[in-house]
Formats: structure tokens, sequence, C-alpha cells
């Protein structure tokens, strides 16, 4: 099961696992608790601006929603239907603990937890992290392919953001190679057209996409299997 926040998020961050798992027969979930009402309208108006319908979005990214599942080989999706509560100035920066640090995302960061401790179902819980010198080698290949790629909010260049990045690094546990769904993966972002057209996702070049995407990495924050790490299965210790 994967909780995210809002549509699209499950295609960015677990779009890879998603696929591979759906694949090897394991039956795969994606909660999505809101309807993304504040992303953007047609032709990219944003909220506030002349033109943008927040419940005409909903409906918009609900539907792409269901389309990248179907490339995923998502076997449910649970949408809760909650209101997208936006975001401050719009400036999005990764959280280690809760995806970025957008108030959807820590929110949904902070029930999923709250679920696992009440219930003795779920044998694992993983955090979404990044490293690092993935994101550095993504600008990279960009550079190198000849596509822009929107500078990084002043926020993330302080030396205070970057240790902590460094510090999400070394608490990383989890790598799942994915290359062999990552053309799957560029699809199910590809359906999310309405926000991600005109964005770097869907304009990397194959062979770097499978390059910089190939792999997804994760902190295991929670075991009650006692699998050793590192791991290269989120399933390790089930089976």
């Amino acid at each position: 099961m994967a909780v995210h926040a809002h549509p699209d998020d499950e295609s960015s961050s677990t779009g890879g696992v998603l696929a591979r798992y759906s694949d090897e027969g394991v039956t795969t979930v994606v909660v999505t608790c809101t309807n993304g009402e504040y992303g953007d309208g047609p032709d990219h108006v944003k909220p506030g601006e002349d033109g943008h319908d927040p419940d005409r979005v909903a409906k918009t990214r609900l539907a792409e929603l269901e389309a990248a599942c179907q490339q995923l080989g998502v076997t449910h999706l649970e949408t809760l239907g909650y209101h997208d509560s936006g975001m401050a100035d719009w400036a999005f920066t990764y959280d280690s603990m809760g995806g970025y640090n957008h108030p959807d995302h820590v929110r949904a960061h902070d029930v999923a937890v709250e679920a696992f401790r009440r219930t003795a179902i779920p044998a694992k819980l993983y955090f979404i992290a990044r490293r690092r010198r993935d994101w550095e080698r993504l600008r990279q290949r960009m550079a190198e392919a000849g596509i822009e790629m929107p500078a990084p909010p002043s926020a993330m260049l302080t030396p205070e953001f970057l240790q902590r990045m460094e510090e999400t690094e070394r608490r990383i546990t989890t790598t799942v190679d994915t290359a062999g769904v990552a053309a799957r993966k560029r699809e199910a972002l590809a359906a999310h057209a309405s926000q991600l057209d005109q964005s770097w996702w869907v304009r990397f070049p194959d062979d770097a996409f499978v390059e910089v995407f190939g792999e997804e990495t994760f902190i295991r924050a929670e075991d009650r299997t006692g699998a050793a790490v590192p791991e290269d299965d989120l399933f390790a210790g089930l089976r």
C-alpha cells in the first residue's frame, strides 16, 4: 500500500515499485488523500488566477490518476476525497519524513505512521527518500540534453537543508531496481498531462530516464520481520 497526498505523487515517488510488484503478482493499493484541486488548471493557469476552477481541476486530476494507476497495474485505487490544502508561495521542498514539505504531504505522513502503529497488520513501514547525488545526476543529464530545469528554491540551497539531505541519505536502507519498468513509470507520469505535460519529467530522454529513475530508494522506518539492511526488496523477510 502506497499512501500519497495528491494525484501524480504515486507515479513520481513510487511508480517503479508499484509497477514492479504488480508484475510479480503482488496486490498493490494506492491511497490518494486529496483531489488535487490546487493543481494547475487549463493552460497551466494557477490557483487564484482567472480560469482556475478547483472543482474542474479535481475532476481532471482524478481521471488522470485512474489512468496512471492502470499504467502501473495498480490493483486498487482508494481516493479519500479530502480537499487540497494548497501550498504557501507554491515553493515545494523535499522533506525526508513527509515527501515534499507541503502540508498535505506532512499530514499524509503523520496519518500513515499513526495507522501503522495502531494495527498489527503491516509488517513494514517505509518513507520515500532520494539521494542528493541522484538529484545532482538528474540535473547533469538534463543539462546534457539541453533541457532547462527550474532552479531549486533558495530554501534548498541553505547549509541547513543540504545537511538535512545528507542525513536523509545516510538513513536510506532500501534500494529497489525499477529499471525494467521505467517506461511504465514514464507513461504513468505522462498520464498526468494537466500538470506535467510541460515538465522535465516527460521531456527527459528515454535512455537518461532509465539511468536516472532506474531505482527507487526508501528509508525503512519500522520493521516486524527482522530482515537485514541494507535491502533491495520491500518484501525482504516476507517471502
